[in-house]
């Protein structure tokens, strides 16, 4: 038995090692969005989710952010609707 694991099916989810590195290998104006960011994305979440805006945007970097800030506000709207805070 490993840890709290005990005996499960469920793979396992292996976060980064390095989530600084992982932030700083972002580029600069998605670091800035993220910094000011309402919700605690993860740099990997946050860099998905940008890669797809862009890929929609046809590499319209500005229209991709402006993307990732609605995305953020329907996410903001849905927890507060259920009540749910981000923490």
């Amino acid at each position: 038995m490993s840890g709290n694991l005990g005996r499960t099916g469920l793979r396992r989810r292996r976060g980064s090692a390095t989530p600084m590195a992982d932030y700083d290998r972002l580029p600069a104006d998605l670091r800035a969005w993220l910094a000011q960011a309402a919700l605690p994305w993860s740099p990997r979440s946050v860099s998905r989710a940008f890669g797809r805006a862009l890929a929609r945007r046809r590499g319209d970097r500005t229209a991709a952010l402006a993307e990732l800030d609605r995305l953020q506000e329907r996410r903001l709207a849905a927890s507060r609707l259920t009540g749910r805070t981000a923490s």
